[in-house]
């Protein structure tokens, strides 16, 4: 998810000046545009070889990490906030990284892929696992360990004492708070420790 507008919309979830850990940063598109636009510092992590140099050559600071590891090496409250944008779908150990965003940042910022948008669906009534522009991977080859939803995140986060601050999807770089759930392929959440 690097598109321009689909950026500055999470960007605009982050307090100017805040101190910053995006987990699984990608090529640090986004850390970048936070230094440059909204006077953020921080880091980002990363376990892939190819996006940690394409980090450096952007000037963001970037710790080559594997996040199935954990967070051990950071303290409580470390960050004004830790960003997953479309990582926890990937991780073996979900729960525990959410778990671990709250208590090293005093906001988290959470997207993913929303599995319950109407063309999932009917992909789905019709027998096939979906395949589009935000889930372009066919079911046996993709790098998602899992799907969710808007709900299940939300349930997810009652059980974990976290109060969410702010929910809407993405589509197309778009911001919908209408019916979110069926009509955005993204998931974003802002959620803080309750």
């Amino acid at each position: 998810m690097t598109d321009r507008t689909t950026l500055q919309t999470i960007a605009r979830l982050v307090p100017q000046g805040s101190r910053v850990l995006d987990l699984g940063c990608g090529d640090g598109a986004l850390l970048d545009l936070l230094q440059r636009e909204r006077g953020c510092t921080g880091y980002g992590i990363e376990i892939a070889d190819d996006n940690v140099l394409a980090c450096v050559k952007r000037g963001v600071s970037v710790i080559q990490l594997n996040l199935d590891q954990g967070l051990s090496i950071f303290e409580d409250d470390s960050f004004d906030v830790v960003l997953q944008i479309d990582t926890l779908q990937h991780l073996r150990n979900a729960e525990t990284m959410l778990r671990e965003t709250a208590r090293i940042g005093k906001l988290g910022v959470v997207t993913f892929p929303n599995f319950a948008h109407w063309p999932n669906r009917l992909s789905v009534a019709r027998g096939r696992m979906p395949v589009t522009k935000r889930l372009p991977y066919q079911w046996y080859d993709t790098p998602n360990i899992r799907v969710g939803t808007f709900k299940d995140f939300e349930v997810l986060a009652t059980k974990n004492r976290l109060t969410i601050l702010e929910s809407f999807g993405l589509q197309d770089g778009r911001a919908r708070r209408f019916l979110p759930n069926l009509t955005a392929s993204t998931a974003v959440f802002k959620f803080e420790r309750g």
